[in-house]
């Protein structure tokens, strides 16, 4: 059976190891000492801890191309995330094939929330129309939002949020490159400021006690 060092996983994850163990206490693991963890188990019960062992119906509202591209990722279903419905407002995509699946006109939302037990909506519209979608997702019963639409939506308390805002994530990126860019310049600077003169290079001509200095060092 599969183990894995506490050792193993600190340096993987680039923590403390004495660290790493103590956290693993509160999800009942303590592995087995000298051998170390199930890594089986182990997978279990942090995917239990997070929730991620139980079918979560999730619709997504919204099938633009980015709405599209949601519905096409492969990555819900091995993490516990069932797409039960894909949602639009536009008539013409009422019934079109999207991964698979048929979308739904947003007529029929509040219907399609209660039939799948839907709590998790991802938005991915308009910035417009974004707080309309999300005020009706709350009153069917949708108590946790992932939102792709470039706006700030306003929800009652007990209903999370979460934003992806992709043109944040890129300024973070493009901050960082600043920096790394003023700090190899910075580096640059610092070591042309201690390189000795070469002998035979050309001096700045000043003038010296007994006239003017020779404009090249002899070698």
């Amino acid at each position: 059976m599969p183990t894995v060092s506490s050792e193993e996983l600190a340096a993987a994850a680039g923590v403390n190891s004495a660290k790493l163990r103590k956290d693993f206490s509160y999800l009942g693991s303590y592995g087995t000492r000298g051998v170390g963890y199930d890594v089986e188990y182990l997978v279990y019960q942090i995917s239990r801890e997070l929730g991620l062992t139980q079918d979560w119906p999730v619709v997504i509202v919204g099938i633009g191309n980015l709405g599209a591209a949601l519905a096409n990722y492969g990555g819900f279903a091995s993490r516990g995330f069932r797409v039960a419905a894909l949602i639009d407002a536009d008539p013409a995509m009422a019934g079109k094939p999207v991964a698979g699946m048929p979308v739904q006109h947003t007529d029929d939302l509040e219907k399609i929330i209660s039939e799948n037990g839907v709590s998790i909506g991802v938005i991915a519209t308009p910035a417009g129309a974004a707080q309309q979608v999300c005020d009706r997702l709350v009153a069917a019963g949708v108590t946790s939002i992932l939102n792709f639409a470039p706006t700030v939506l306003s929800v009652p308390e007990g209903v999370d949020v979460r934003k992806v805002d992709l043109s944040i994530e890129l300024q973070i990126l493009a901050f960082h490159e600043q920096r790394k860019a003023g700090e190899e310049a910075a580096v640059a600077e610092a070591a042309a400021a201690v390189v000795p003169p070469v002998r035979g290079a050309v001096t700045n001509g000043r003038k010296g006690p007994d006239g003017d200095m020779p404009a090249v060092m002899p070698a």
